[in-house]
């Protein structure tokens, strides 16, 4: 529908080296041809489309790798433009934040802040992996949090990673080896956690079967108003009777709890969760559940999570 739309325009495809291969064939037929076909439909139509692309991924390991189609990368790569990182053109850093922060507060209606010398030489000698959409995000959030607009290197510090290390590490699969994806990492968690809670209930199911429990006293345990301090001792005991070892073994029911065995419907229960508990701020989420934010992004399309 994109070619469609873009007809005798310009189409720009952003973060292209990640692509799904069968998606890369498509988008080289529409490329080579000049032709595609809309979803439903048998009739071929023709479009002129100029394609920007662009990616952060070294494009020549990902054609060593088999992610990306070394056909496709010689077909796009006509005219390439290079972009240097922030870190290797310290000299954008400065002006690139007082744009943003002139946007932030024009946004936001409020004077915009300013560097002091002290923090000017941090962010200067700052290696920014996150490149320039990191610079953006620290500027956003010392405009809204911050009341001081004067923002010296002591403040400035709070909102960089102390070191590299405490970045989000990287998951590096060998040559060779399809590794476990992020999916796979989820059902495990998910079947680990089944596991422990059917184990749980289980054991409290034998206890209670054994051990017989005053109601009240187990009210008091649910009822803050009534529940007794961990140092006092209520004025009668409770005695909880222990099985003789000459005693015959009681048939004892079990009441199986039917649960969903989804792993589709536990995998968007996951990510109502973590959206909700981060008030729907999809990157903290995506780090929540240890996956990429374009990841959590493709699931929520998916499971058409609102």
């Amino acid at each position: 529908g994109y070619f469609e739309v873009a007809n005798k325009g310009t189409l720009f495809l952003d973060e292209v080296g990640e692509l799904p291969l069968g998606t890369q064939v498509r988008l080289l037929r529409v490329l080579e041809t000049g032709e595609f076909i809309r979803v439903g439909s048998s009739k071929a139509q023709k479009t002129d489309v100029r394609v920007v692309a662009a990616t952060n991924v070294n494009m020549l390991q990902a054609i060593q790798k088999g992610t990306f189609r070394e056909d496709l990368y010689y077909r796009l790569n006509t005219v390439p433009i290079h972009v240097p990182s922030l870190r290797e053109r310290k000299e954008d850093i400065h002006l690139l934040f007082r744009k943003f922060a002139q946007d932030s507060a024009e946004r936001y209606r409020m004077p915009p802040i300013t560097l002091e010398a002290d923090a000017l030489q941090l962010i200067t000698e700052y290696r920014w992996p996150g490149n320039v959409r990191q610079l953006k995000n620290i500027v956003e959030q010392l405009s809204v949090i911050e009341q001081d607009r004067s923002i010296d290197a002591a403040t400035l510090r709070q909102y960089l990673p102390h070191e590299e290390g405490s970045l989000l590490p990287s998951v590096s699969e060998p040559q060779g080896s399809t590794g476990i994806n992020e999916r796979e990492l989820l059902y495990k968690v998910l079947f680990d956690m089944k596991s422990d809670l059917n184990d749980l209930k289980a054991l409290v199911h034998g206890l209670m079967q054994d051990n017989p429990v005053d109601p009240a006293l187990v009210r008091k345990v649910y009822d803050p108003e009534l529940a007794l301090p961990a140092s006092s001792h209520p004025s009668g005991t409770m005695s909880i009777r222990m099985p003789e070892r000459s005693e015959q073994p009681q048939d004892v029911e079990h009441t199986e709890v039917e649960e969903s065995l989804s792993l589709e419907e536990k995998e968007k229960e996951l990510i109502r969760k973590a959206l909700a508990k981060h008030r729907n701020r999809r990157r903290a989420a995506a780090e929540e559940l240890g996956i990429s934010e374009r990841t959590l992004y493709r699931k929520i399309k998916e499971y058409d999570i609102p």
